[in-house]
């Protein structure tokens, strides 16, 4: 596991940090996929942090908690650019998600996604140590992306016709 969350410290921070006309790498990913997470009822910063966290699963939250203080420029919140954190209070996590434009569309299809979604890449890694399949290692990571993608989609149709 350590072989895979090393690149990953490293990707977060570079895409916290590294930036382009004072932009960064990570706001520029954020705008860009925004569009397509929209449709399915997500965000651009829930987005990438299901791709930085591949590593490890578990630091989902984290990542988004951070992406969202860093892209909305919420003062005094999180432990600096490109760190993650976990607060204290329900409240004060409520808040920064709402000041994300979270709404209860979003926290549903977070969960729904969270439930179907790709394996972490120590996962990946065992998968294709145990079949020597690439194909089955595609199919195993990537059917996961496609059935919470597919599922988002529909339930964010049915949500917005039903408003």
């Amino acid at each position: 596991a350590i072989i895979f969350a090393v690149p990953a410290g490293m990707l977060i921070w570079l895409s916290a940090n590294v930036t382009i006309n004072d932009i960064s790498l990570a706001k520029y990913f954020i705008d860009w996929v925004d569009p397509f997470a929209f449709i399915i009822g997500l965000n651009g910063v829930i987005i990438l942090a299901y791709v930085i966290a591949i590593p490890a699963n578990e630091i989902v939250i984290p990542t988004i908690l951070m992406l969202t203080v860093m892209v909305k420029g919420i003062a005094n919140a999180g432990a600096g650019t490109g760190v993650m954190f976990e607060l204290e209070s329900e409240k004060a996590t409520a808040e920064i998600l709402l000041h994300g434009g979270w709404t209860l569309l979003t926290g549903i299809n977070l969960m729904l996604f969270s439930l179907l979604h790709n394996p972490c890449s120590t996962t990946i890694y065992t998968i294709y140590k145990e079949t020597g399949s690439i194909k089955w290692t595609a199919i195993a990571t990537f059917l996961p992306i496609i059935m919470g993608l597919t599922l988002c989609f529909f339930v964010t149709q049915i949500y917005r016709m039903m408003l």
